[in-house]
């Protein structure tokens, strides 16, 4: 099987795994994003491991608050609570995949300067443009389909950039840290902290969004 058959098949039952817990919601949420989140700190720790102490409390502040973020967020939006709030996670989730999936698709199309070639040496500014186009689109069709306050639409394309540099974030520590991925748990993909990095700062950001009246 070739690697892109291989990280397609794992995407996409990565993608229904989270659509399925998200439309429950309650305990089957919690449990995936309590999940993830220790799984994404378990990652970190083992990446940073000699780096001293704050780095260790960094990472689990780092796991912590995407987490509680989406939580809030899946529960608490809308009035009444939470009746907006399956709409908005999957506007995360929709911002993050299609930022994610635009940006490697189009790079590997067009190739073109390199974005972060000391960091990244595979991520192309083409990648990084294609990525911002497509969770425009793709979020903007979500928001407007289900009438979510106008603001997401012009701050799909700033969390899509925020999801980018989550991205560089990572492969910056791992670069550090000497490895390529942050774990093999997931075929085609490596570890879960290489698959959600650009949802940690999407997460809280949209969290914050809400906070500030666009829930």
């Amino acid at each position: 099987m070739s690697e892109i058959a291989l990280r397609t098949i794992t995407g996409v039952l990565m993608i229904l795994t989270a659509l399925t817990a998200e439309w429950f919601g309650g305990t089957a949420f919690a449990i995936l994003v309590a999940g993830a989140a220790t799984a994404i700190y378990y990652e970190w720790a083992k990446m940073v491991r000699g780096w001293g102490l704050k780095w260790h409390l960094g990472g689990f502040v780092f796991a912590l608050l995407p987490a509680l973020s989406l939580l809030w967020v899946r529960e608490r939006a809308g009035d009444p609570p939470g009746s907006e709030g399956f709409e908005l996670v999957l506007w995360a989730f929709i911002v993050t995949w299609s930022a994610d999936i635009g940006a490697f698709f189009t790079g590997r199309t067009f190739g073109g300067p390199k974005l972060a070639p000391t960091i990244s040496p595979n991520k192309t500014i083409s990648g990084l443009v294609g990525g911002l186009i497509s969770a425009t689109l793709l979020a903007g069709i979500w928001a407007q389909s289900q009438d979510l306050h106008w603001g997401w639409l012009w701050l799909a394309p700033l969390f899509a950039f925020a999801a980018a540099i989550g991205d560089l974030f990572e492969s910056w520590m791992k670069r550090q840290a000497g490895v390529k991925d942050s774990g093999r748990i997931l075929p085609g993909h490596g570890g879960v902290f290489d698959r959600l990095d650009g949802l940690v700062p999407v997460a809280v950001l949209t969290a914050l969004g809400v906070a500030a009246g666009l829930g």
